[in-house]
């Protein structure tokens, strides 16, 4: 199974994207990796490392997330899309309407691989139990409850299509 790099960018609502906030284009076996990682939030929390990347992360209170979203709050890493790109997603929150915050790390695996990394951070929507967001170039992402891990689809603006095991971390 071949897999492929998401990231954060953009809310799919209704079928439409709503731009949230400019962000690098993230890495598909199509395209580079973007230059450099966008910076943390100015508030900072707790830190973990996900494929090189420090990523600082403040998860809710599971109580405080309506019950429906419960499932996708916390830390999924061990994920690649491509043998030579690891992947890790934070979702920090999900309000009400389904709004997720969230954090995309990636980078590159093996000692020898000298592609760059990142941390993006953005938004995305939780619509029938799927985690929904789009990067700026069309390719649209989904994270569904699989087990106690997510399961991870990608389709890509040129309608290639991927998929990726992401394991709660925390």
């Amino acid at each position: 199974m071949v897999y492929r790099v998401a990231t954060v960018l953009m809310v799919l609502t209704s079928g439409a994207a709503l731009a949230q906030q400019p962000t690098p284009l993230v890495p598909t076996p199509d395209q580079p990796l973007p230059p450099a990682a966008a910076a943390p939030p100015a508030e900072a929390g707790p830190s973990r490392v996900f494929c090189g990347q420090t990523v600082t992360s403040h998860l809710a209170d599971p109580a405080s997330v309506p019950e429906p979203y419960r499932p996708f709050i916390g830390l999924w890493s061990d994920a690649a899309w491509t043998p030579q790109l690891c992947a890790a997603l934070v979702v920090e929150s999900v309000a009400q309407d389904g709004t997720a915050t969230i954090t995309y790390a990636f980078g590159p695996i093996g000692s020898g691989n000298q592609k760059q990394g990142g941390v993006l951070h953005g938004t995305g929507v939780v619509q029938d139990g799927e985690l929904k967001f789009q990067n700026n170039d069309g390719s649209q992402y989904g994270f569904k409850p699989f087990y106690s891990d997510l399961i991870g689809h990608l389709t890509t603006a040129k309608g290639d299509n991927y998929e990726a095991i992401f394991k709660k971390t925390f």
